[in-house]
C-alpha cells in the first residue's frame, strides 16, 4: 500500500493574537473514514474565541488509504512538536469519537517513548475498542440512534489494516494507562460505546490517572457536540477546561 499523502494542519487563533495563549489540538471524529465536518469547526471556533486558545487541527489521512500503523505515530509526532513549541503554555488534546481514540493512542505512544504528556485529555464519546465485543453492547445498539455494530466493525477493520483490531493503536483501551494526562470524558447511555468509556475511566484511575467522567442517561454518541441543553452544558465545561 502506498504511503498516505501529506495532509494539511490548520491553526486558529483569537482575533487579538496568539501571544500568551494556551493550545488545543483537536482531533475530529468520523470513524477514521470521514472528514472533519461543520459541527467540528463551529466548536473549534468557540474554543478559540471564548477560551482564547490557539487550536491546532490536523486533517489526518483516512482509512483505508491510511491506517493506524501510520496515523497514530504521525499524530503523536505532531503533538510532540506542539508540546515542545508551547513551552510553559498549557496544551490540551480534545478529540471526539474516533478522534478521541486517536488522541488516547497518540498519548500512549508519547509515554512509551519517554516524551511529556499534554496537560489534559478531553475525550468525547471515545472510540476506545474497535472490537465492539461486549455482550451488553448488542442491547445498547438497539437504542443507539446514530451507530450500529456492523458499521463500527467495518470501520475498525479498515483502519486496522495489517494490524489486529485489538492492537492499542486501533483499540487504545487495550494499551497501558500509567503516566497518562488527566482525563475529562463525556459519554451517554444511548451510545453503544459507553461501556468502553466506563472501563477506560476505571483503568485510568487504577493506574493513578485523574479522571472526570460525565455519563449522562439517555444521551447519544457525541452528545457533547449537539445543539441540545446537555450538549451546551458539556461544551461550556470543555471551554473552561481548555482555557
Amino acid at each position: 500500500m502506498p504511503r498516505p499523502a501529506r495532509r494539511p494542519v490548520y491553526y486558529t487563533a483569537p482575533s487579538s493574537g496568539h501571544e500568551g495563549c494556551n493550545y488545543v489540538m483537536f482531533l475530529h471524529g468520523g470513524g477514521y473514514i470521514n472528514e472533519i465536518v461543520a459541527a467540528h469547526w463551529r466548536f473549534i471556533g468557540r474554543m478559540t474565541r471564548e477560551a482564547r486558545v490557539v487550536c491546532v487541527v490536523p486533517i489526518y489521512p483516512l482509512a483505508p488509504r491510511a491506517t493506524a500503523k501510520d496515523v497514530v505515530p504521525a499524530t503523536a509526532e505532531l503533538l510532540r512538536m506542539l508540546l515542545e513549541d508551547a513551552g510553559p503554555a498549557k496544551v490540551t488534546v480534545v478529540g471526539n469519537s474516533a478522534g478521541a481514540g486517536l488522541a488516547l493512542a497518540a498519548c500512549q505512544w508519547l509515554r512509551d517513548r519517554g516524551h511529556r504528556q499534554p496537560n489534559r485529555l478531553v475525550l468525547i464519546s471515545p472510540a476506545a475498542d474497535a472490537s465492539v465485543s461486549r455482550p451488553e453492547q448488542v442491547g445498547i445498539a438497539a437504542s443507539d440512534p446514530i451507530q450500529d455494530i456492523p458499521g463500527i466493525l467495518e470501520a475498525g477493520r479498515l483502519y486496522a489494516g495489517e494490524l489486529d483490531v485489538g492492537h492499542p493503536f486501533v483499540s487504545p483501551l487495550n494499551g497501558a494507562f500509567r503516566s497518562l494526562a488527566p482525563m475529562l470524558i463525556f459519554s451517554g447511555t444511548r451510545d453503544l460505546l459507553y461501556p468502553d468509556s466506563v472501563d477506560l475511566a476505571a483503568r485510568a484511575r487504577a493506574a493513578g490517572v485523574p479522571v472526570e467522567l460525565h455519563l449522562l442517561r439517555d444521551q447519544p454518541h457525541n452528545y457533547a457536540l449537539m445543539p441540545t441543553p446537555e450538549g451546551r452544558e458539556a461544551r461550556a465545561m470543555i471551554v473552561d477546561a481548555v482555557a
